[in-house]
């Protein structure tokens, strides 16, 4: 078993914000079972993210309610490739507060340490991560949905990869 850390990457309200604030955003449309969505995407993620995993040694996977469209929709057009999804569809609710995709998360990465961006994570999360015995290190970024992933949230995940060790799980 690898302990190679894991990238968990949200779409909506991080790779594609609410609304655009920047003319690095580009709309795109896309068709999802038969219903269409328009996005906004900044192609420049792609290769940040590509850098951040390759740089780090991480693995980018996909924790999206997305799943496998994100690989047909997002990931060509942020120019990365498919990348591995976490299967988050399909529970209706919490046991303890958390978001319906961290029980999925705990599951998925097996003791490998992990940074999650995401926009719908709270303290409930963090406490159900952190006590949870099949999660080690991890580190929860906040993303505003508004805005976006932005360069800040990156050098965070970039420390928090570069300098992780022995240390108590952050937060």
């Amino acid at each position: 078993m690898t302990k190679r850390p894991l990238v968990l990457l949200d779409v909506d309200g991080v790779l594609n914000p609410a609304r655009r604030h920047s003319l690095r955003l580009r709309r795109h449309e896309c068709v999802l079972d038969g219903r269409s969505y328009r996005i906004l995407l900044n192609t420049r993620h792609g290769a940040k993210l590509a850098r951040l995993a390759g740089d780090t040694g991480a693995e980018l996977a996909w924790a999206t309610t997305w799943e496998q469209h994100a690989n047909a929709e997002i990931a060509p057009r942020l120019g990365l490739p498919a990348l591995p999804v976490i299967t988050v569809n399909g529970d209706p609710g919490s046991r303890a507060g958390e978001h319906f995709k961290t029980r999925h998360v705990a599951e998925y990465v097996a003791g490998r340490p992990f940074v999650w961006f995401d926009d719908s994570l709270g303290v409930a999360d963090w406490h159900y991560l952190k006590d949870h015995p099949g999660v080690d290190e991890f580190l929860l970024v906040d993303v505003d949905p508004g805005t976006g992933l932005t360069d800040a949230h990156l050098t965070r995940a970039r420390e928090w990869l570069s300098g992780r060790g022995a240390a108590a799980v952050d937060r």
